[in-house]
């Protein structure tokens, strides 16, 4: 048989570059229902497929029936796929400035350097049920659209946008000329969470969070507009990343509704 050439080889990695399997009955079913979600392929067990088989029959999907014992998907050997898995590519959610500007409270979330999946997928979950706008991260050193990430979202990445930016800072000033207050995260800041919110006056929010462990990169905390901390009961213990954005978000929401 003869060897490819290498334009084509090249060709097919590119193509393969920008596909994703998403797994799991949500999050398969979510992404079927969505038209936005462009859909390449479908597996199902006969179980999966009798689950979830209002989804398909609307998607106008064709699936392909697999063995449970022989799952054909190439997925991490510890994922969790409930018989369901769906070839996809990404989601385009369009600039900034629209987004951000858009439907939904006057409230966004900045991730600075966040890579775990399951904590991107924890703060995408907690930003769709407060009415945020936007989770935006920097494109290198995130984490990317995955299957591990849309299943812990458990369905909102498909309704939550997620952008992912070349530039956090740059970004991070768009949104202040667009009137976002910048309010970054700092278990060591003097001022409460609680107190810049009622200094803002129902101004729009950006919540700036950093990865665990590092915290906000210099340039980050120099764009906020305030360090905020959450307050805590006593002097020592912290939340991870995902539960301070959930905590947050309420705060937020709250503030904003007066």
């Amino acid at each position: 048989m003869a060897q490819k050439p290498r334009w084509v080889i090249e060709k097919e990695q590119a193509a393969r570059a920008n596909e994703l399997w998403l797994f799991g009955l949500h999050a398969v079913r979510d992404a079927l229902a969505n038209p936005a979600r462009e859909k390449l392929r479908l597996v199902l067990t006969r179980n999966a497929a009798d689950r979830i088989g209002d989804a398909v029959e609307a998607a106008g999907i064709a699936p392909e029936i697999a063995d449970p014992r022989r799952f054909p998907v190439p997925l991490d050997p510890g994922s969790v796929h409930q018989g369901a898995a769906l070839l996809v590519r990404p989601l385009d959610w369009g600039p900034l400035d629209r987004v951000a500007g858009g439907a939904g409270a006057p409230l966004v979330v900045c991730l600075d350097r966040v890579t775990d999946p399951h904590n991107v997928g924890a703060v995408l979950r907690s930003a769709e049920v407060f009415g945020a706008r936007a989770v935006i991260a920097p494109a290198r050193h995130s984490a990317p659209e995955t299957g591990a990430l849309a299943k812990t979202a458990s369905g909102a990445l498909e309704r939550q946008p997620y952008l992912r930016v070349g530039n956090l800072a740059a970004a991070m000033e768009e949104l202040r000329a667009m009137g976002f207050r910048l309010l970054g995260l700092d278990g060591e800041a003097p001022v409460t969470l609680g107190a810049a919110l009622a200094q803002g006056r129902g101004a729009p929010v950006a919540l700036v969070l950093g990865a665990e462990g590092p915290g906000l990169r210099a340039r980050t905390r120099e764009t906020c507009d305030a360090l905020v901390r959450i307050e805590a009961a006593g002097g020592f213990g912290s939340l991870n990343v995902s539960n301070a954005a959930a905590v947050a978000l309420y705060a937020a929401a709250q503030a904003l509704r007066g």
